[in-house]
């Protein structure tokens, strides 16, 4: 006799198919309504928060209905979780399905929930069992072979359940190392499906991911370039070890071909090693924008980033209908470098302004607000005029055409970078001539003397080096001396300096005698602090 669509296999040693019973007639099996609750978690821009995944079987219609606020790609999980628990070799029960995700007030989306609903479905009707189903949590999307494949905002996540007290994550292998980079939890990895029911009903083991040495921050970086190979540009050079020492914001002035990117892509290699908490930030704010590198637990290097100069302001700032992270929060604790600085759009320009002063940016949508970090190191670079002349006299602008170009940059926003930097055309002679100039091994040591300086200062302080410091830290930690007071009265007065732009002179000087190891500052200190103060004379 054919058998029926619905008739039952016989029984196996498989577990898989053990917990279905039969009806009077033996034609289709059923289940008694069951219901089952599994933890996950939802992302909301860097934090995380637990998220209950309730699942409740009943005879009826067969159908499929999920509430509490998921979006389309969770939505679209329904097809996906059916087809992963078929192909792995379970049986999707025929019944009334319906899966709640609590709370309902927080909104959710991503794949990340396909695991945990898989589970919960597979639960509810009785093969999965277990103490581990309360004390762990469950993340990782679906293939429809049942393949559990990575998902993004896995550190933030293991974050969450180490504050949540859980004791640890079931989660895809391809982020095991970045849930273990957090102590304290037990990172299981799972590749598949049939891996996840098997541990999790005691018929596997798996071996807890280990967090390693070697994904830890503060070793060799194994930069490929260095400073070395700058030829010439020795001012340059001078100011970028001064930016370097007081996390100051850097703007590069001079022709095309002149090495403004080249120096710019080697300020991060004589910037202090993150430490291990700075790398925990920064990765979470990569593992939830999905450019953590595969594989890999942390950032390991401060991070350098240059988009073009057509990016929009939500590609900067960040934004979306979900708000996402933008440039300036993928540069957090790095370095980021806009070159062509005249050549953004002026509103894009003009919302620097925020994350330059507070280091954050609050990000307000219907879906919700969030606050992303954005501690960065602005380098700009910008050609003298806009056809990039290579010396004045051979300029075809017009004085009015140099002066539109350049008052793209406006007040405000150069009041917030503190070195003006000309860089000049570099000689055929220095060209001619070897590597001369020191290493960067070598510059970063007198970083790091002044960095240990400024830690010293500002202990029990929210600041972590000179450009940072309040203005009530300035008064305090920089002040001015007698025959000091009179060149930056003239400063200010040629100039034309803000309050903000005196301070920002007087954190540039606490920066270079903190290189020169002398406790006060001097008035050759104030002098080199103002040179660096160019653009605010064209301006």
């Amino acid at each position: 006799m054919t058998p029926s669509p619905f008739s039952c296999p016989q029984p196996t040693p498989d577990r898989r198919i053990r917990f279905w019973t039969l009806t009077g007639d033996g034609e289709r099996p059923t289940i008694a309504a069951m219901l089952a609750r599994v933890l996950s978690a939802a992302v909301t821009g860097i934090n995380a928060s637990l998220v209950s995944v309730e699942v409740d079987v009943t005879a009826g219609l067969p159908a499929f209905n999920m509430v509490g606020l998921p979006d389309s790609t969770i939505r679209e999980s329904r097809d996906r979780v059916r087809s992963a628990i078929r192909n792995a070799g379970y049986i999707f029960p025929m019944e009334r399905i319906t899966v709640s995700l609590a709370p309902a007030d927080l909104r959710k989306e991503g794949a990340a929930f396909d695991l945990p609903i898989a589970l919960a479905i597979l639960a509810a009707t009785g093969l999965v069992k277990g103490d581990e189903l309360k004390r762990f949590l469950l993340i990782g999307e679906l293939s429809l072979d049942g393949e559990v494949q990575p998902v993004r905002g896995v550190l933030p996540i293991a974050l969450a359940c180490r504050r949540e007290g859980l004791e640890g994550l079931l989660l895809p292998a391809r982020n095991a190392r970045e849930a273990a980079v957090v102590a304290g939890l037990t990172s299981v990895p799972v590749r598949s499906l049939t891996e996840a029911v098997e541990w999790l009903a005691g018929e596997r083991i798996i071996e807890p991911t280990r967090l390693n040495a070697d994904i830890l921050p503060g070793g060799e970086t194994g930069d490929e370039v260095d400073f070395s190979e700058v030829r010439g540009q020795s001012y340059a050079k001078r100011a970028l070890e001064i930016a370097a020492a007081g996390g100051h914001n850097l703007l590069m002035i001079g022709p095309p071909g002149t090495g403004k990117t080249m120096l710019a892509r080697r300020l991060s290699t004589i910037l202090p090693p993150l430490s291990l908490d700075e790398a925990i930030e920064v990765s979470a704010i990569w593992s939830v924008a999905g450019l953590l590198p595969p594989d890999e637990g942390l950032l390991r290097v401060r991070p350098f980033r240059s988009p073009h100069h057509t990016i929009s302001d939500s590609g900067l700032i960040g934004g979306g209908s979900v708000p996402h992270p933008g440039e300036v929060s993928l540069a957090h604790l790095g370095v980021l470098f806009l070159d062509e600085l005249p050549e953004f759009p002026q509103h894009v320009l003009e919302a620097l302004r925020q994350p330059l002063e507070e280091g954050a940016v609050v990000v307000a949508r219907a879906a919700g607000t969030s606050r992303f970090p954005a501690r960065f190191q602005l380098v700009g670079a910008a050609n003298p005029c806009r056809r990039g002349c290579p010396t004045l006299q051979a300029c075809v602008c017009t004085p009015g055409e140099r002066e539109r170009y350049l008052s793209r940059l406006s007040r405000p926003l150069l009041d917030r970078i503190d070195l003006h930097l000309e860089v000049p055309a570099v000689s055929y002679a220095e060209l001619a001539q070897g590597p001369t100039g020191e290493t960067s091994a070598v510059i970063r040591e007198r970083v790091l003397t002044a960095r240990g300086i400024q830690a010293e200062r500002l202990a029990n302080t929210p600041a972590r080096c000179n450009a940072q410091m309040s203005a009530r830290q300035v008064r305090r930690s920089c002040p001015v001396p007698a025959e000091g007071q009179q060149l930056l009265a003239l400063a200010i007065e040629r100039l034309g300096l803000s309050a903000r732009g005196h301070d920002r002179i007087l954190k540039v000087a606490r920066t270079i005698a903190d290189l020169d190891g002398r406790e006060t500052i001097g008035a050759e200190h104030l002098s080199e602090a103002i040179q660096y103060r160019g653009l605010d004379r064209w301006l």
